[in-house]
């Protein structure tokens, strides 16, 4: 059963879903570059994130680590930060669930979302995909895709 909802808190997808589940009461937590900070700035203290060292690579790497599984949101096409999620998951062996938010709307990403936490026993969840600046839309989709999810999940 899921449990937990993790990111590294950069702006767009990684705070959509700390926001979500913030506002539903579910437990957040993930890792983020030391000093905590983010596209826009420092990261806010209230998403109590653990800072780690590496930068954002190495924070990416551990978020997976420390999760069952990531849901990993795009638009369109996976490049930079978002490939690089992708291929760590490749890499450590976890699972991952790639939603297209031009493709499949929030109801449906909390679906696939809800099969892929049953699916693979995910009660740690990393949150993963584009910043803000590089996909506009995508913080608004994934914050009611996840906020849907948790709510179909608990």
């Amino acid at each position: 059963m899921l449990s937990k909802i993790i990111s590294g808190g950069q702006t767009g997808a990684d705070r959509a879903a700390l926001d979500a589940a913030l506002e539903l009461a579910f437990p957040i937590g993930g890792s983020c570059p030391v000093g905590g900070m983010a596209e826009d700035g420092p990261i806010n203290d209230g998403y109590t994130l653990t800072e780690i060292g590496g930068g954002y690579r190495q924070r990416t790497k551990q978020n997976i680590i420390d999760s069952d599984g990531t849901a990993i949101f795009y638009e369109s096409y996976v490049g930079g930060g978002t490939e690089t999620t992708v291929l760590f998951c490749i890499r450590q062996n976890k699972p991952y669930k790639l939603i297209d938010i031009a493709l499949v709307e929030p109801l449906l990403a909390a679906e696939l979302l809800g099969e892929f936490v049953r699916d693979f026993n995910v009660s740690v969840l990393n949150v993963a995909g584009p910043r803000s600046g590089n996909c506009p839309a995508i913080y608004d989709h994934v914050k009611r895709s996840v906020g849907l999810a948790i709510q179909q999940l608990t």
